[in-house]
């Protein structure tokens, strides 16, 4: 059975500072948490209930062995991680504005992540992949954005969903030219594409999603998904498009909210059993349904700090909602 969700990328240890509205310079104090999108899209999709597994590579350092824990501890299968003692595992230091937004500081040049080789993939770890989820801050040069291209066409012949979050991370890239055109190179090869309204006219030059369909619409791409913080989100195939507004609540951290909205999403569609084939069917009706659960997951995770960490349970999401309506 085709139930397990498989995230490549980076796994990292974010430092979210313990004072908000200071600027990282002058920080004084730093709490560790667990961290990178790839690892926190896995968290969500095991928090809901759901199987997961990481594949990345971390140092051979108390940071690495931290980041095996917490991923075990979650219910994320850490099978396919890998340990080497030629990097370090990758931190990121995080500073907080008022409203929950971030600023990050990465230290990754390089990380042991960037090392992960594509002759260590196996085409058997995706035999039960249900998807597999990737962002852009691994597709920096490096042996990892060549992985991902193997782990891509591994997880096509497997019939697997491929979700694209591009995850803008301005910092880590020298040449903002060279992020954007490795973005467009690889959106044609997701079914899915989730992109935030911070990024979407640095990718596409467009302001408006729908205005941006034909950059985003191409090769196997069914299903965008645009997310817009506290104005809710939009969903579109081809044919229809939904869009549900959040609700407003004052947050506390945003750390890994844009990861719980798509790790929730791919939990539902899993849960409803929707294929790479049939994504180009959902109605506008059910499209909807999801983003409102994806909202509310989101919006319960921003009263915690990190990410996964802060992400509910199905239970607790249950409750809250009928707690919250």
């Amino acid at each position: 059975m085709k139930d397990k969700l498989m995230a490549i990328g980076e796994a990292l240890i974010d430092f979210a500072p313990k004072q908000i509205g200071v600027p990282l310079k002058d920080v004084s104090e730093f709490k560790k948490a667990v961290g990178g999108a790839p690892a926190n899209v896995c968290g969500a999709f095991s928090k809901l209930g759901g199987r997961s597994a990481m594949i990345t590579q971390l140092g051979k350092d108390a940071f690495g062995d931290c980041i095996v824990e917490e991923l075990e501890g979650f219910g994320i299968d850490t099978a396919h991680i890998l340990r080497t003692d030629a990097a370090n595992t990758a931190l990121a230091f995080v500073s907080l504005e008022a409203d929950g937004s971030r600023d990050f500081s990465f230290y990754r040049k390089p990380s042991a992540d960037m090392l992960f080789s594509k002759d260590a993939l196996r085409e058997e770890w995706f035999k039960d992949a249900y998807a597999l989820h990737f962002c852009s801050v691994a597709l920096v040069p490096s042996p990892m954005r060549q992985a991902h291209d193997t782990a891509i066409d591994m997880a096509l012949k497997n019939q697997a969903i491929i979700s694209f979050d591009p995850n803008v991370r301005f910092p880590l890239w020298e040449d903002h030219q060279a992020l954007r055109d490795t973005i467009l190179e690889f959106i044609p090869k997701a079914h899915i594409v989730k992109i935030s309204d911070e990024e979407l006219e640095f990718i596409t030059g467009y302001r408006e999603v729908e205005d941006a369909a034909d950059i985003l619409f191409k090769g196997n791409v069914a299903l965008v998904i645009y997310t817009k913080g506290s104005d809710g989100a939009v969903a579109l195939t081809r044919f229809a498009k939904a869009q549900v507004p959040s609700r407003k609540v004052k947050a506390v951290d945003t750390t890994g909210a844009g990861d719980g909205f798509i790790g929730s999403f791919l939990y539902q569609l899993y849960r409803d059993g929707v294929t790479a084939g049939t994504l180009s069917e959902l109605t506008e009706e059910k499209m909807a349904e999801y983003i409102t659960f994806s909202n509310r997951f989101c919006e319960y995770s921003v009263f915690g700090n990190g990410a996964i960490a802060s992400y509910p349970t199905l239970e607790q999401l249950e409750d809250y909602v009928r707690e919250n309506p």
